[in-house]
């Protein structure tokens, strides 16, 4: 198969290029750094630079591919970050419709299904609402848990107060996953044959904050490590006085408000998604004690 991949060498895509050049598919890898090419040709890829805001770019990047991975960029600047990260799923829908791409794997996210009060997920919630409508195109909403790496922004957050936490309390259960385990997802969708729109949810583990602080905690020498529930003022306080632009953090506040509220992971839950991600909790641990 020839596989388009987008996102570059971020966390997903250096483990999801090799999967798929060890395969044996013809893997074409978008990014818009120019010193990643050489990067992308040592997994056995082709590199294609250039900015995936650009659809005659994406349209040529996507000619003669069987599938394509299709991966926005995180924030796409500091303002208007809806409308930017939706403009940038209208590109990619133009780039499908013009190269004639007929299976796409979407990078989406658990609470894509809601219109609003997700933050920055609802960006997402609009480029599947988009993708929905590609008229003979098979789309894979491959609907991806929280990130257990985003707690790496948590490191100074825990060497300085001694704390980690959000604007919500222990009790809440979080669906986690780690980049391996979508890589691998992602590999299986783009490899089998297109069979209509499906939504897949990837998740790693389902704990509650309180395991989050607990294990990390332990695994980094700290075994009383407290998860604090800030208040949502507290909150956007705490991340634009360490120097968060006010808009991301907003939408970061919102996104804890909405998995407070049980909002977004909701679908998930009612539809009894399972567990299918290997990299569990704990083994996420080890490595942010490595890191930490």
């Amino acid at each position: 198969m020839k596989i388009t991949v987008t996102g570059s060498l971020g966390n997903i895509g250096k483990n999801l290029i090799p999967i798929l050049t060890g395969a044996g598919h013809d893997v074409t890898a978008i990014s818009s750094n120019i010193e990643r090419k050489a990067d992308i040709e040592a997994l056995g890829a082709k590199a294609a630079i250039g900015s995936v805001s650009n659809s005659n770019f994406l349209t040529t990047a996507f000619s003669g591919a069987d599938a394509i991975f299709a991966m926005t960029p995180p924030n796409l600047g500091g303002s208007h970050i809806i409308e930017n990260t939706t403009n940038a799923g209208k590109a990619f829908a133009a780039a499908i419709i013009a190269s004639g791409v007929k299976k796409v794997v979407m990078l989406s996210s658990i609470g894509a299904d809601v219109p609003s009060g997700t933050g920055p997920i609802e960006g997402l919630y609009h480029i599947e609402q988009i993708y929905s409508q590609l008229e003979g195109v098979s789309v894979t909403f491959l609907r991806a848990g929280y990130f257990y790496t985003n707690y790496y922004n948590d490191v100074p957050l825990i060497k300085n107060a001694g704390i980690i936490g959000s604007n919500f309390s222990d009790t809440i259960s979080i669906p986690l996953v780690h980049p391996v385990d979508i890589a691998t997802a992602a590999a299986e969708e783009l490899q089998r044959p297109a069979a209509g729109n499906q939504v897949r949810y990837i998740v790693s583990d389902y704990r509650p904050a309180a395991d989050v602080a607990s294990t990390i905690g332990a695994a980094i020498g700290k075994p009383e490590l407290p998860w604090v529930a800030f208040t949502d003022v507290e909150a956007l306080q705490g991340m634009t006085q360490a120097g968060v632009p006010e808009e991301i953090a907003g939408l970061y506040v919102a996104m804890g408000s909405g998995l407070r509220n049980g909002t977004i992971q909701e679908d998930f839950v009612q539809t009894a998604a399972p567990v299918t991600g290997v990299i569990k909790l704990e083994d996420f641990a080890k490595e942010y004690a490595t890191a930490f």
